[in-house]
């Protein structure tokens, strides 16, 4: 593999772990018996995750945009 590629495997890696890590944490929250919450609150909490995961998912999914754009009339 190229220099490149090892490097996102390791930053990849870490920090899909530390995201995976940070949302079971957000998990722990729905404990009762310690917080308190309302539903309107947990449908934000849940769509701001899914906005951030569908940001991702556009970013990967876009096409490569060619750095040499040449003008022509």
């Amino acid at each position: 593999m190229t220099e490149k590629h090892d490097k996102f495997r390791e930053l990849a890696e870490n920090r899909t772990n530390r995201a995976m890590d940070s949302i079971r944490r957000i998990g722990n929250l729905s404990n009762r018996h310690l917080y308190e919450w309302d539903d309107a609150e947990i449908r934000k909490i849940l769509k701001a995750l899914k906005d951030a995961v569908a940001e991702v998912e556009r970013k990967f999914a876009a096409p490569k945009v060619s750095r040499e754009k040449s003008f022509k009339l």
